[in-house]
């Protein structure tokens, strides 16, 4: 009896033993596949045996584990670590294309991947709880998670073409990013009709739900209409398309009279000569040049900046209106202003013949263009002239014509200031910018190219001089012989990122160029010589695409970095505040530095400034999306049709080919190729016949033939011809 009590009791021991084994290795195993999940037979198998016995003991290990909250049940015999075992964080949703999600954490340093069967319903710019389930394996990867919870849905809006049925509408995203059609009740919407485009909100989506459920906020008319899809595009990216009545009433009741009282407290320019030179279209002209000569020789020059904040008072409905969107914003056809019509195109436009008041930077400078003195203040002008680029790049170029003396002078000492520039480091992209000829009603009839000539760098240069000394002033004081910083906005660029420009190294090796420099002003010097040299070849574009994208991206804030890309150690935005909102910002940082009054508080300064940045971004994704449509409206009718091109980009699907006479670009999937299975070698940037070895290089001319164009997505497709390639 006693010997049998013995037996009994060390296999009890034994089992007791082989239990916390297998329950530890059960636990490190959930651990360490955390975004796995796993079956009791699974389990077993892994952890010492799948018999009878085993698979019992596994099942008290697991329910005792899920009663302790340390795995769920995820079906009726499939369990995973419990996500209040894991970090958790909270973050905004960047969904892709494919359907996973990179959630952005402002505490980590990468984004969160999460495959798209984890990501729990969430929607692009969604606010969730994602936990983290594994670190990268590689440098460059990124962490991987499972979302857990939505938090806050994205106010965003999206685009879709509806389907109109009895009972039923179903709208088709425009964005890649929703693919699904949502469905909405046609007794709710009854002026919606068969293919309008329409604007609408995702409300919820709930878990086991097929498709989200949303609401229809505007319907702007018939798809391929040039406003309806100009509009779309606007919605799309979140931008008004109108000002509300209660800004525009607002504006309205401005008063455009400057009384005497006003002018006796601003230096007078109005017998001085003064002109604007501006592109042949423009409506609105926020900066004009005075110049005269000095009794000693000298000249002065003055930077006149329409004077917007003497209208527009802050905490106004107009100024919140404009600080809200930050910018204009500039359609193919269109220009959507960040101020009414009532000020950009009136009252603070630099009209010719008219009395103006403007914030003026003013430069006396010697025979060498360099700064002697310099004064900032409030000044009225008259404009006496207008030039479009053409008619002052005429003067330049024959030295006949009025104000061509006063042009002339100007010109040369912008182009001394442009050659002390670049000699001090700054980096030089001119690429050529592509423009369409529109018809009245929008339609592309051709593309022609907008050279940058003389008069283009007279005006950029005296711009730059103007933020550059204007950002210098406004960020000290002299307090007892010391400088003291004072808050400033400044438009910043940083150095290069080391990591991409080893990249661009690689990819520039390819063509036979060597690119050493990988800090400092060297690199800017290096891209320099790399760009005068390329000039001309059919790898041009191709490299100075990716150089661009090898630098870092100027924006808003009040830390000075200084501005890499022009070699300036300050910098703002002063010149341009009818469009731009950071420059209402510098008008009035600077009146109140001038009148020596209290520094504002930095903090709000730069929430301001990641504001307007943000801003500044969409505006540009909005304007590229509506070239993108240009380019597809372009091409619509030319299906089947050969063209000549280069390869512009590569990838491991596709083809990129930008068509040599209008820049237009498209993609050849390599699918399409008819005579071999090709593949993309990133190592050499190259895409590879399998059985051929034909290889296919970056700046490569090619022919191709439009195979097809999506207006809704905006794309082009092009099908490679190999026999023309030869």
């Amino acid at each position: 009896m006693a010997q049998r009590k013995r037996k009994e009791s060390r296999e009890k021991s034994s089992r007791t033993d082989s239990m916390s084994l297998r329950s530890a290795f059960i636990v490190n195993m959930f651990r360490e596949f955390p975004d796995r999940e796993f079956s009791l037979k699974q389990l077993a198998s892994a952890s010492g045996g799948n018999n009878k016995e085993g698979r019992y003991m596994v099942r008290d290990i697991v329910e005792a584990l899920v009663e302790g909250g340390v795995v769920e049940r995820r079906s009726r015999d499939r369990f995973q670590l419990s996500s209040s075992q894991l970090p958790h964080y909270e973050g905004v949703v960047d969904l892709a294309v494919s359907g996973a999600a990179y959630v952005r954490v402002e505490e980590l340093d990468a984004d969160i991947y999460v495959n798209q069967r984890n990501t729990r319903c969430a929607l692009d710019g969604d606010r969730v709880e994602v936990v983290l389930q594994r670190q990268p394996h590689r440098e460059g990867d990124n962490p991987e998670g499972a979302i857990t919870r939505v938090l806050e849905r994205s106010k965003r809006q999206y685009v879709g073409v509806a389907e109109v049925s009895r009972a039923a509408i179903f709208v088709r995203p425009d964005s890649r990013k929703l693919q699904m059609d949502i469905f909405f009740q046609r007794k709710l919407y009854p002026e919606v009709k068969d293919g309008d485009k329409v604007v609408f909100r995702i409300e919820d989506w709930r878990e086991g739900d097929r498709s989200p459920r949303g609401v229809i906020v505007d319907v702007l008319g018939r798809q391929g209409d040039n406003d309806v899809e100009m509009h779309a595009i606007l919605a799309e990216y979140d931008l008004p398309y109108k000002f509300e009545e209660e800004v525009e009433l607002a504006a309205n009741a401005i008063s455009a009279h400057i009384d005497e009282t006003e002018i006796a407290q601003r230096r007078d320019f109005r017998k001085v000569t003064t002109f604007t030179i501006d592109p042949a279209d423009a409506k609105d002209f926020d900066d004009a040049l005075s110049i005269r000569k000095l009794e000693d020789g000298f000249w002065e020059v003055g930077v006149h900046i329409a004077d917007v904040t003497h209208y527009v008072r802050p905490d106004s409905v107009v100024d919140c209106e404009a600080q809200e969107r930050g910018t204009s914003v500039y359609l193919v056809d269109r220009t959507v202003p960040m101020l009414p019509e009532r000020l950009c195109n009136e009252l603070c436009s630099l009209r010719p013949n008219e009395e103006k008041l403007c914030f003026s930077a003013v430069f006396k400078l010697n025979a060498d263009a360099e700064v002697v003195d310099e004064w900032f203040g409030r000044t009225v002008i008259f404009s006496d002239r207008r030039f479009t680029y053409a008619e002052a790049q005429a003067r330049i170029e024959t030295g006949v014509g009025d104000y061509a003396d006063e042009i002339g002078v100007l010109n040369d000492m912008a182009q001394k200031m442009r050659s002390r520039r670049f000699k001090a480091g700054a980096v030089s992209f001119e690429r050529a910018e592509f423009k369409f000829i529109l018809d009245e009603k929008g339609k592309p009839l051709g593309v022609y190219t907008k050279e940058q000539k003389e008069s283009n760098q007279l005006i950029e240069e005296f711009m730059l001089l103007a933020n550059r000394r204007v950002a210098e002033f406004c960020s000290y004081r002299e307090v007892a012989g010391k400088r003291v910083q004072r808050p400033m906005v400044y438009r910043v660029h940083e150095e290069p990122n080391e990591e991409k420009l080893s990249r661009f190294r690689d990819f520039v090796l390819k063509f036979g160029y060597q690119f050493k420099a990988s800090k400092g002003r060297s690199v800017a010097k290096a891209i320099n010589k790399l760009v005068t040299e390329v000039k001309g070849r059919p790898e041009e574009n191709a490299i100075q695409s990716l150089a661009v994208r090898s630098m870092a991206k100027a924006f808003y804030t009040t830390d000075n970095v200084g501005h890499y890309g022009l070699a300036f150690k300050y910098y703002t935005h002063f010149t341009s505040p009818i469009r731009r909102y950071p420059d209402m910002m510098v008008h009035r940082l600077l009146a109140r530095y001038l009148a020596d009054g209290k520094s504002p508080d930095k903090r709000v300064l730069e929430g301001q400034c990641v504001h307007s940045s943000e801003r500044e971004v969409i505006a540009s994704e909005a304007e590229r999306a509506s070239i993108k449509y240009k380019m597809a409206e372009f091409m619509k009718d030319k299906v089947g049709e050969v063209f000549k091109g280069h390869v512009s980009g590569m990838s491991e699907w596709g083809i990129y080919v930008e068509l040599n006479d209008t820049n237009i670009e498209g993609m050849a999937f390599l699918r399409d190729i008819e005579d071999d299975y090709y593949y993309y070698d990133d190592a050499r940037f190259e895409v590879v016949g399998r059985v051929s070895g034909r290889r296919i290089a970056f700046g490569e001319e090619v022919w191709v033939r439009v195979k097809g164009v999506d207006m809704r997505r905006r794309t082009i497709d092009f099908q490679l011809i190999v026999s023309k390639r030869r």
